[in-house]
Order: C-alpha cells, then sequence, then structure tokens
C-alpha cells in the first residue's frame, strides 16, 4: 500500500521488476469509477495477483484471498488507520502478514514509535477496543468533554451517551440495568487526567471508568486516596474530576436530572419525583435573587469570578438546605 498518487506507478513498476511472473495493478481514488471498479473486480477475481493501492482500500472491502499487505511509510498513519489498513487481509482461513514498512534513516517522532509499537502489540482478538483507547490518548480527545461537541453527543451530553452506551451493552449481555439515575452535569469544563501523573494509558482508562461508576461519597474517597497513594500528590485536575463525580451524586440525591451552563447561569432540570418541594423553593427563589424557577426546575447565575464547580456546588447546598429536617453532613472531596 502507498498512498502517493504521484509516485504510485512508479512503485508499481518496481513491484513488476521484482517479480516479473506477477500480475500488478493499481487503483487510487483518482482514477475513473469505472477503470477503478474493473481493476477491483480483477483482483477479487484472481486475474491481478498484487494490488498498489493508495488508503481507499481502507473500509468496505472484503476479499478473502489477500493475505498480505505491504504498507509504505508506516510512520505517516494514524493508529486507527493502521488497524483498518491491517484488517483488510486475513479475512479467512489463511494465515496473513502485514508488514509495515519505515525507512532505515527516519527518525521517528515519540507518537510515531508508539502507533507502530502498539499496531505490533495488539495483535489478539478483541484488541479493537485497546487500539481504540490508545488512539484517543495519542491524538487527544479534542473537546469532548468541553463546549464544542458534535453529532449524538452533542445531541444528548456525554454523561447521557454513556449511560445510554451503557445500558445497552448491558442489555445485549442479558444483563439489568443498573438501578438508580445519573445526573447528567453539563460544565463545559475540560477535565483529564494529566499524562504526566498517570503515563500508563489503560490506567487513566480505568480510572476514568471507576469514577463514572461511582454510587457514594465513601467510593469517591477511597478512590482518591488510592490515586494518592499510587501516584503521588493529587493534582488540581484530577481533584476536579472527583469533586465533579461528588457533585453528580448530590445532584441525583436532590432530584436533578440535568445541569447546563449557558452564559454563565445554571439550569437545572428536576425530575418529577424530586424531594425538593414547592413551597421551600419558592421561598428560596425569594430570598436569592441569583436564583429563578424555569419550566424545567431552576436556574441560577454564577457570581463574580465564580467557578461553574463552585457555584454549582453552593447551589445544590442551598437546595438540600430546603429539605425538611437538617441537611446530612457532606464532607466536599
Amino acid at each position: 500500500m502507498h498512498n502517493r498518487v504521484e509516485s504510485i506507478y512508479s512503485l508499481a513498476a518496481l513491484a513488476h521488476r521484482l517479480v516479473p511472473e506477477a500480475r500488478v495493478a493499481v487503483a487510487h481514488g483518482q482514477m475513473p469509477e469505472a477503470e477503478l471498479e474493473k481493476v477491483m473486480l480483477a483482483f477479487v477475481e484472481g486475474r491481478v495477483d498484487t494490488l498498489v493501492a493508495t488508503t481507499i482500500i481502507e473500509n468496505g472491502l472484503d476479499i478473502p484471498r489477500a493475505n498480505t499487505i505491504i504498507i509504505n511509510r508506516a510512520d505517516r498513519y494514524g493508529l486507527a488507520q493502521l488497524y483498518q489498513l491491517r484488517g483488510r487481509v486475513g479475512r479467512s482461513d489463511r494465515r496473513a502478514y502485514a508488514y509495515l514498512l519505515v525507512p532505515p534513516d527516519t527518525v521517528l517522532s515519540e507518537i510515531a514509535r508508539k502507533r507502530l509499537a502498539a499496531i505490533r502489540e495488539f495483535s489478539d482478538l478483541g484488541a479493537g477496543f485497546r487500539i481504540a483507547a490508545l488512539d484517543l490518548e495519542l491524538r487527544g480527545a479534542g473537546n469532548l468533554l468541553g463546549g464544542e461537541q458534535s453529532g449524538h453527543i452533542e445531541a444528548v451530553g456525554l454523561d447521557l451517551y454513556v449511560k445510554l452506551l451503557e445500558q445497552t451493552i448491558l442489555e445485549l449481555r442479558g444483563e439489568e440495568p443498573r438501578e438508580g439515575p445519573r445526573a447528567a452535569l453539563h460544565l463545559r469544563l475540560e477535565m483529564r487526567i494529566p499524562e504526566a501523573y498517570v503515563p500508563e494509558v489503560h490506567q487513566r482508562m480505568s480510572l476514568y471508568k471507576r469514577l463514572s461508576q461511582v454510587r457514594s461519597l465513601r467510593e469517591i474517597e477511597g478512590l482518591r486516596e488510592e490515586i494518592r497513594d499510587r501516584y503521588g500528590a493529587v493534582p488540581p485536575e484530577v481533584l476536579g474530576l472527583l469533586r465533579y463525580g461528588a457533585l453528580r451524586l448530590q445532584a441525583e440525591a436532590l432530584g436533578v436530572t440535568q445541569v447546563d451552563l449557558v452564559d454563565r447561569t445554571l439550569h437545572l432540570r428536576l425530575a418529577p419525583d424530586t424531594p425538593l418541594a414547592p413551597g421551600p423553593l419558592a421561598a428560596l427563589v425569594k430570598t436569592q435573587r441569583a436564583i429563578a424557577p424555569t419550566p424545567q426546575g431552576l436556574k441560577a447565575s454564577l457570581g463574580e469570578g465564580q467557578d461553574p464547580l463552585g457555584g454549582l456546588a453552593a447551589l445544590l447546598d442551598r437546595l438540600e438546605a430546603t429539605l425538611s429536617g437538617p441537611p446530612a453532613r457532606r464532607d466536599r472531596v
């Protein structure tokens, strides 16, 4: 495989010189559709032995007779792309081979070395998820946890999206979905575990998953102590993630199903069975000018210089104080 159209024909000529008896053809995206189809049919039917192609073959091709792929300048491809290209061979009971070529005098970047090492290591069944997790780590999550989300995640929010995904997986496994709704907090914050603090990607992914599944402040406190014991003093970024988890638990206990930050204003959506009573809520709105009712619940403006997590914590504490009886003591994370 060679991903340069301007030099692909010279590479095909080289392949023909090296193996004169081989029937060589070229396929790339700039070819007319009819000609490209003719070449691919010839390869599928065995009238062509060697196909020199660009990444046009990356997806959608199932050619069981293909058992060897040679990827030229493998250092120029992304990890997910290499995984897809490697999957073009070995689609039958034939033993398959994938050769990743890099010029001997090329100085590889750290990321390129990690990609090539990963594609060599992750070759067993079910390695796709580990490849995807490492690809996410190498390329970064972009604004996945921020305010510029896109697609289905933008429509439903990250927390709800992950929740729906988890429920679907449990249903496919024949397991019962976990009880209790999870509040979705859309606070437009960039939160992550620093790579310098937890260098190993799988350990970071495991911590993210465990934090998303906590159901009590005791679990969060235990997770914080474990992190501090394993990796040292907890940095502010990780403390922010732990605090986020604690606030979500508090919101769930109050019947808050969703929190959105829009123009320095927190919008809370309340569940029909929220324990918050209308009378005390109305009294709270009267005494707090920053809080106002909405058709879905409440909204509250952040104070001057107040961060979203701090503003949400203060608002949830005020709501908790409206419940009958003294509020339960909550140790802050």
